[in-house]
């Protein structure tokens, strides 16, 4: 089922903002369950409750995205309407209340999607799939390619338009009309940061979070120093998935526009092992994949998503060999 874009959503900055802001996002009926972490903190998850033994599909969403972005919405939707479960986890200070500890989240941060995945896994009877988006599709795939085969606890995984190289998605977003992009996301970044400085007296420069006018600079302030890395050069280069798409070892999606303003496609990565499909539509924008007559749907994606999750449930990661690239070749032709 490869991607079409309508004729009246041209280029990729359209592909990218007409869906957020002006198409319907579907009723879903969450159940939030906050976990409390092992350093203090909690994290609030967004549940839907589906049948007993359905498959549960877990979804990481994108920078200071929620279980109210769009994707997810359109995603839990369609989860929702097969009897499925789903699981909307919120990175830390996204879920609507300022977190306790002094960190954020970061689009390297594998740890925190193992500890939800491995509680998920836990409570999960049936299927346990997992998909990220943006930010949350590259913190994922970091984190299938640093398992390995300890990732097999999932029975397969799509990651959305992830940042894959994240230094050429930043310099992406530090010029020109991208530049919206990222005053959006710094317009609230900013107040979280100084609502930490308030809880957090001294935890980093507040003058050079306020000079910060791209994500470089923030980065440098902020997310660099409090998640572990020297700076942003360090941090876009140590956490971009792109280094280890060669090391997963689970049936998995990779879904990035070709017209994605957030990484242009010239920088898509053109080699991954033999479990990656690597799929790569000329349009679709940042997690757009907008359908239909105006005003347009969303549910291409969901569809998309759930038929590779169809895929992996005919053939079984655990009795894959020598069915892999079976696998992989049926979900990418659909």
């Amino acid at each position: 089922m490869p991607y079409t874009s309508p004729l009246w959503l041209p280029g990729g900055h359209l592909q990218t903002m007409y869906p957020a802001v002006a198409i319907a996002r579907p009723a879903v009926a969450f159940r939030r369950e906050r976990w409390e972490a092992q350093d203090g903190d909690f994290v609030d998850v967004d549940f839907v409750d589906g049948e007993p033994g359905q498959p549960l599909v877990v979804l990481f969403h994108g920078l200071e995205g929620s279980s109210a972005s769009h994707y997810a919405r359109a995603l839990m939707a369609a989860i929702a309407a097969r009897g499925w479960s789903g699981a909307v986890p919120h990175f830390r200070g996204c879920s609507g209340e300022p977190n306790r500890a002094p960190r954020f989240y970061h689009s390297g941060d594998a740890g925190e999607v193992d500890w939800i995945v491995r509680r998920l896994r836990a409570r999960t009877d049936g299927k346990l799939y997992a998909a990220g988006v943006s930010l949350g599709g590259n913190a994922l795939l970091r984190w299938l390619g640093e398992s390995q085969h300890q990732a097999g606890i999932v029975d397969a995984a799509v990651a959305v338009s992830a940042p894959l190289d994240l230094a050429r998605g930043g310099e992406s977003l530090s010029s020109g009309l991208n530049m919206v992009y990222t005053r959006m996301f710094l317009k609230t970044l900013k107040p979280k940061c100084l609502a930490k400085l308030e809880q957090f007296p001294g935890l980093f420069d507040r003058d050079a979070l306020m000079a910060a006018r791209d994500l470089y600079a923030f980065d440098n302030v902020v997310t660099a120093p409090l998640h572990g890395y020297r700076d942003t050069d360090d941090y876009w280069h140590r956490a971009s998935a792109r280094h280890v798409l060669g090391d997963i070892t689970v049936p998995t999606l990779v879904l990035n526009a070709r017209n994605d303003p957030f990484l242009p496609g010239r920088y898509l990565p053109k080699t991954a092992s033999r479990a990656v499909t690597l799929e790569y539509p000329e349009h679709g924008g940042h997690v757009g994949f907008a359908v239909g007559n105006l005003p347009g749907r969303l549910d291409w994606l969901p569809r998309r998503i759930l038929r590779f999750f169809d895929a992996a449930q005919v053939t079984s990661y655990a009795t894959r060999a020598p069915g892999a690239d079976e696998l992989c070749e049926a979900a990418a032709h659909g």
